[in-house]
């Protein structure tokens, strides 16, 4: 699939994309792995306020369809896109909630489509589910980040209480050596998704670490992805400063990404 953020002409319906739908665009910091974040780092240099979250005019881009040509009336997201949804913001972040079930509806509409979200704030998808949920959707994944032990002991708890058909994990920015047995001794989580932080002011990742996590999820059999390296890594007793276009490639180099059986 090709990435896309907007779409300057129409794509050809027949053909799926991944897609990033930023519905609402704005932040607050809840925990260590807010510190850098990337989000805020860009509406600061251009002066926007990162604090405020505010409704964008992508808001209904998974509902709009063609207006003319010979694919008039389908789609512009094609069936079967997988759709990375509030990526600069926080789907269940208080200030949207006035905007949320409209934000459902449009989900629901699309189960042609994949949906994933990441979400800091475990403890507000419960009340901030739509009304049908009931056991979950299977087109929609919604996965909580944990960036160190401490996190990951506070919010997995919650989230693996909630009633959902996927469960993934992301441990990014990784902070800190993370044992996450108890949690996936559950058997509900399908995959581990790992990575440093990046920016100029990116904390040091130790490659132990996610060797360590790439382990437990062997032994678990759950899967594994190595998303990025971070700008600063501690291999073999030497910090290494990777520049950001090279993160993700040395990350995959490393042939650790994973699937369970």
């Amino acid at each position: 699939m090709k990435q896309l953020e907007l779409f300057p002409e129409a794509p050809d319906p027949r053909s799926p994309l991944s897609v990033t739908w930023n519905l609402w665009h704005g932040c607050t910091r809840v925990s260590a792995g807010c510190k850098n974040c990337y989000m805020y780092r860009k509406d600061e240099a251009v002066g926007r306020d990162p604090s405020v979250v505010e409704k964008t005019a992508g808001f209904d881009l998974p509902a709009r369809r063609l207006r003319s040509g010979k694919y008039r009336g389908m789609y512009k997201v094609p069936s079967g896109s997988v759709i990375y949804t509030c990526f600069s913001s926080d789907f269940f972040h208080k200030e949207a909630d006035p905007w949320r079930e409209e934000a459902w509806d449009i989900i629901r509409d699309r189960d042609d489509c994949r949906f994933f979200m990441i979400t800091k704030r475990p403890e507000r998808i419960r009340e901030a589910l739509p009304v049908d949920w009931d056991d979950g959707w299977d087109h929609v994944t919604i996965a909580v980040t944990c960036e160190n032990q401490t996190m990951a002991d506070l919010r997995l708890p919650v989230y693996l209480a909630l009633p959902m058909k996927h469960y993934e994990v992301m441990i990014e920015p990784m902070l800190s050596g993370v044992d996450l047995r108890p949690y996936l001794a559950t058997g509900k989580i399908e995959s581990i998704s790992v990575g440093g932080e990046s920016g100029p002011d990116a904390r040091l990742c130790d490659y132990s670490w996610v060797l360590d996590v790439h382990g437990q999820c062997v032994e678990y059999d759950v899967g594994f992805y190595y998303h990025q390296t971070g700008a600063r890594l501690l291999k073999d007793g030497k910090v290494y400063k990777i520049a950001r276009p090279l993160q993700h490639a040395q990350a995959k180099k490393a042939g650790l990404d994973r699937t369970s059986n």
